[in-house]
């Protein structure tokens, strides 16, 4: 492994991981920061992103050689003292695992959904601005086998430092388009033989009368509003049946929910 001590929290060499908090509300140029062992490792191994370079409590190196070593040799392993590495982040950092990956280009909802597979699950987010939210339907589209999670541009960033924590590295792992138009996404994932349901506490279908099809496209609107009346319109709807007098789930629960009855895992 190349390591590399640093004993000053203004080396050069560790720029990127400077005053992370404030970071995160200015974006990083192309990179993002993934925290935490699970993290790290999914980083390395998953594939998608290019990681840079890792920044490491000493004291936590020993535990982390087996997944360190799944990077090139000559990945910066960037080794530093408590204080220092503090005085580096901006806060006390007690999980003591940093690492620093580099986006890839978007891909858009239309190319990624013709790369599936003739039997598909995709989820389809419609402007879930809770970072909590983002991480955990990822995690949870990760968990039951979804084959890709498409958003809308009024969704939050899934790779946001805290985004990508929430979703224990699913976020870097589940393929991610993007679109603008949901009437045009509609009509692409009709295209492409996907039937489309809603997920909407008022929905026409309870969920458990709802089959699965070999290729599903599955919609989450954000909490409270939920999504657009014209899109519910458009769609089938399901719903997940609650106690009476009592219509409310969080969207990351519900997701798990609907995703754990479609999937054929």
């Amino acid at each position: 492994m190349n390591l590399i001590p640093i004993d000053d929290p203004q080396d050069p060499r560790v720029a990127a991981y400077l005053d992370i908090r404030e970071r995160d509300l200015v974006g990083r140029q192309g990179r993002f920061v993934a925290e935490g062992k699970v993290v790290l490792d999914l980083l390395l191994s998953a594939g998608r992103f290019t990681a840079e370079s890792a920044l490491i409590l000493e004291n936590r190196l020993a535990g982390l050689e087996g997944v360190l070593r799944k990077a090139p040799a000559d990945f910066p392993v960037y080794v530093a003292g408590g204080a220092v590495m503090d005085r580096i982040a901006g806060f006390h950092m007690h999980r003591g695992i940093l690492a620093i990956g580099v986006r890839s280009s978007p891909q858009s909802a239309e190319a990624l959904l013709e790369t599936l597979p003739a039997s598909a699950l995709v989820v389809v987010l419609v402007g879930i601005s809770n970072h909590d939210n983002i991480g955990s339907i990822f995690r949870n589209a990760a968990a039951f086998g979804a084959d890709a999670v498409l958003l809308d541009s009024t969704c939050c960033d899934p790779l946001y430092r805290k985004a990508i924590r929430v979703s224990v590295g699913a976020a870097l792992k589940v393929p991610v388009g993007s679109f603008g138009d949901a009437s045009s996404l509609t009509a692409t994932l009709d295209r492409l033989g996907f039937s489309q349901l809603a997920l909407s506490p008022h929905g026409e279908t309870d969920i458990r009368a709802a089959e699965r099809t070999s290729r599903l496209a599955l919609y989450l609107g954000t909490e409270g509003e939920g999504l657009p009346e014209a899109l519910l319109e458009r769609l089938r709807t399901v719903r997940i049946g609650m106690a009476e007098g009592f219509d409310s789930l969080n969207v990351a629960a519900a997701s798990a929910i609907a995703l754990h009855h479609f999937s054929k895992r």
